[in-house]
């Protein structure tokens, strides 16, 4: 069994920046790709990027020159670098974590940008 949990998460002003953590456990078994998706009210959850254990990474076009993710494999740990942040970013931001074919998710946390 993987548990997800993702943090930093918060309120902040157009043209800000948040960095997101999320981690999986226990940290001893391998996680093979690890995610963020995005879910705004009224609107489907999205994939925003995500990234292999050998740290190869793919971006939504939404998040491309804006975000930045990153793994702490050592940790089970991902990172999400939002600079940039648009009023159109407010979602609830989930991480996801693959292992042995089972996608493992966390319960979110809430990111809300302001005009």
């Amino acid at each position: 069994q993987v548990q997800v949990v993702e943090s930093g998460g918060g309120l902040v002003q157009a043209g800000g920046s948040l960095r997101l953590s999320c981690a999986a456990s226990p940290m001893t078994v391998y996680i093979s790709t690890m995610a963020w998706y995005r879910q705004a009210p009224g609107s489907e959850r999205e994939l925003v990027a995500s990234i292999g254990s050998g740290a190869d990474t793919m971006y939504a076009d939404s998040a491309k020159g804006r975000f930045t993710i990153s793994r702490d494999n050592a940790k089970n740990t991902i990172y999400l670098q939002m600079n940039s942040l648009r009023p159109e970013d407010t979602a609830v931001y989930y991480c996801s974590a693959l292992r042995l074919s089972r996608t493992y998710w966390g319960q979110g946390t809430q990111v809300t940008v302001s005009s």
